[in-house]
């Protein structure tokens, strides 16, 4: 790939902050109505409230109050109808030069063929690792042409993970390579390496229709959402917004290609491969640097 970086530490500092940060997104799902108190949360995780506001801080630039606010059906709805969110069909020409790119992750995109595609994965070498992340352990996945897979994973469950992302591929060849891997944690989870000169290359592997979804996926900015329908809409289908909903559930570049940014009509978040939980802290995550 072209960035060098390569991982210097823990993305998360102490290992813990993302179960944290699950475990208060739960609480707060279920006692929503009730809007607990940062003194309440830290007492139900048995932590002081100073500890949980620095972990909030550590992990998304955040305090625990903007954050719980950050990912509220409010927010969601803030986020589809902000004034300035470009055009899916206009925001590639807006491109790096427009400001709502300031701190994307800049990515160059390539698909693999039809035919390679129906392959199933024949004659592909596909490396892998888990490295730690924001969002819990991620499965990264590499060919020599770029990123190829990136899937979550809570502490146990590792190898349904990984079979999850490898029967997508059978026929490919999969070895264990961390060291391929890192240099991508590094620019894919470190916003420092967030660079438009070292832009992350990414390879899409699916059928026309799912790469179409995907493509539109990578126009949305970050801090930004859109409808499923506004995807149906600008890949030329009106109609297919539930052929459009399982091709964003069979995204499998997760986070990177934002498939946690596309919502329900009326702000709902609907459903995630890798939980509701994991796709409210990613929205939380990405609004400590909008």
């Amino acid at each position: 790939m072209n960035a060098i970086a390569q991982l210097k530490k823990d993305i998360t500092p102490e290992g813990q902050d993302y179960e944290t940060v699950r475990e208060v997104i739960e609480l707060i799902t279920e006692e929503y109505r009730d809007q607990p108190s940062l003194e309440m949360l830290a007492d139900r995780l048995g932590q002081s409230p100073t500890q949980l506001q620095k972990t909030f801080t550590r992990w998304a630039g955040l305090s625990p109050k903007a954050f719980l606010q950050a990912v509220t059906l409010d927010h969601a709805k803030r986020l589809l109808r902000k004034e300035d969110l470009p055009l899916l069909e206009t925001s590639f020409e807006v491109g790096l030069s427009g400001p709502s790119r300031l701190h994307d992750l800049f990515v160059t995109h390539e698909a693999m063929s039809p035919g390679e595609w129906k392959a199933r994965g024949s004659g592909l070498v596909m490396r892998y690792a888990f490295h730690i992340s924001p969002f819990g352990l991620a499965l990264i996945m590499v060919t020599d042409r770029g990123l190829a897979g990136l899937a979550f994973s809570d502490s146990g469950n590792e190898k349904a993970c990984f079979a999850d992302m490898t029967c997508r591929w059978p026929n490919a060849e999969f070895i264990e390579d961390p060291h391929a891997t890192a240099p991508y944690a590094a620019r894919i989870f470190e916003r420092s390496n967030w660079t438009s000169d070292q832009p992350l290359r990414v390879v899409l592997i699916g059928s026309d229709f799912q790469l179409r979804v995907w493509e539109s996926l990578l126009k949305i900015p970050m801090g930004r959402a859109v409808t499923y329908s506004d995807i149906a809409r600008d890949i030329g289908q009106p109609t297919a917004m539930r052929a459009v909903g399982a091709a964003v559930g069979r995204n499998p570049i997760s986070f990177v290609v934002p498939c946690h940014r596309a919502l329900g009509k009326n702000g709902q978040l609907t459903g995630y491969h890798w939980g509701l939980t994991r796709k409210r802290a990613m929205l939380g995550w990405e609004s400590g640097d909008t």
